[in-house]
């Protein structure tokens, strides 16, 4: 008995030797992953001769770009003295060229310059231009991105103030109405449309607005609205594809109630970041459309209308979905980021510009399609997510 209980005794410690072994190796290399983890955080924007480029040219075209904004841009840090175009251009340059590159502080402080009182970030002179929803979305998320601590206060009276643009009960909108949930320009009069919403979803999500308050669940009702998907969307205009249009009335800038790609991957990055599951039937019906449409020649259903406006919807997504490839429903295989580089590259201009020759929604404009370009290429080449 004596002698079974000392056998016992010497096998539990072996054990116990072993098992603390264990453990200590396993924190060894937790260590060590977190290690360099935060190593590879650090170094993102410096030390990326050993990845391979995703396409021939790739860090050329960034460079190339950097170099165009940094030369186009204002005296005052702006980029045409537009909050929203400056607010891009603040974020292309600092995650093509990183964040402490002169042209992003200085963007910053312009940004910072057009904070209203109540948080709203827009230029109030210039009327045409004011669009306070969407200037103030782009600014705060720019804001955000420089990291300078003396704007956190303008971050967060932002947040406060583009939570409070949304259509629901404190606007006199009922749940029942198309509208709900949705947020506009905040013109004057405003309407909501999925552009916009998608705007403030990101700016929201990225300046880490509280993923409990109201504002998520209820734009989750917009979003459905503006599917054609009959199964989640209670009006009667809705379809049966999957896709979305711009608006919850049924408007779609590519025809009667038709989906088209910029707004579907507007739409399926919205799902996510509202906390939507990928397995939900909403965000799969979303990437079947995807799928089926796929392709980087146009912006399927607008062609070359808000084609670049497309590129960088389209990276970001399929960036913030973790999907590394597109496998179309004919069972094509694209590595996207290989694809979307090398058209990017293609279609360059010689003084490192971008510029859409079709002009609808300002892509004739070479500093905003530039500062489009940039964003999806860096997702390309670096994997970075802004």
């Amino acid at each position: 008995m004596g002698e079974d209980r000392q056998v016992k005794s010497g096998e539990e410690r072996s054990k116990g030797t072993a098992d603390a072994a264990r453990r200590l190796r396993r924190r060894q290399l937790l260590q060590t992953a977190a290690l360099a983890a935060v190593g590879g955080a650090a170094g993102a924007a410096t030390h990326r001769p050993a990845e391979k480029e995703p396409a021939p040219g790739a860090r050329e075209a960034l460079r190339r770009g950097v170099d165009y904004l940094e030369r186009a841009q204002l005296a005052d840090g702006s980029w045409q003295q537009y909050p929203g175009i400056t607010a891009l251009g603040v974020v292309a340059v600092a995650t093509s060229g990183g964040v402490k590159h002169p042209s992003v502080g200085r963007g910053a402080k312009f940004l910072a310059g057009m904070a209203k009182p109540s948080g709203a970030i827009y230029d109030d002179r210039n009327p045409a231009r004011a669009l306070p929803n969407y200037n103030t979305a782009l600014s705060m998320t720019a804001l955000k991105v420089a990291g300078e601590s003396a704007h956190q206060e303008i971050v967060r009276k932002a947040q406060a103030y583009l939570s409070g643009t949304q259509f629901d009960e404190a606007k006199g909108v009922a749940r029942t109405q198309a509208t709900y949930g949705g947020v506009g320009y905040g013109s004057v009069p405003d309407r909501p449309d999925l552009s916009n919403l998608q705007h403030a979803l990101e700016a929201l999500k990225e300046t880490d607005f509280p993923a409990s308050a109201p504002f998520w669940d209820k734009a989750v009702v917009f979003l459905q609205r503006c599917q054609n998907r009959r199964e989640s969307n209670d009006q009667a205009w809705a379809g049966t594809d999957g896709g979305f249009v711009y608006a919850s009335n049924g408007e779609s800038k590519a025809g009667e109630h038709r989906s088209y790609a910029s707004m579907t991957y507007a739409g399926l990055k919205s799902y996510l970041y509202c906390g939507v599951n990928r397995t939900d039937p909403r965000v799969q019906a979303a990437w079947s459309w995807i799928r089926a449409h796929f392709t980087l020649n146009e912006n399927p259903g607008m062609g070359e209308a808000g084609l670049y406006y497309n590129y960088h919807t389209l990276s970001k997504t399929l960036f913030v979905m973790g999907q590394r490839t597109v496998t179309d429903l004919a069972g094509g295989r694209h590595n996207w980021t290989a694809e979307l580089a090398a058209e990017l590259v293609r279609r360059q201009a010689k003084d490192g510009s971008w510029v859409n020759t079709n002009a609808r929604w300002m892509e004739d404009n070479p500093q905003l399609v530039t500062s489009y370009a940039l964003l999806a290429l860096a997702r390309c080449v670096h994997g970075s997510a802004a």
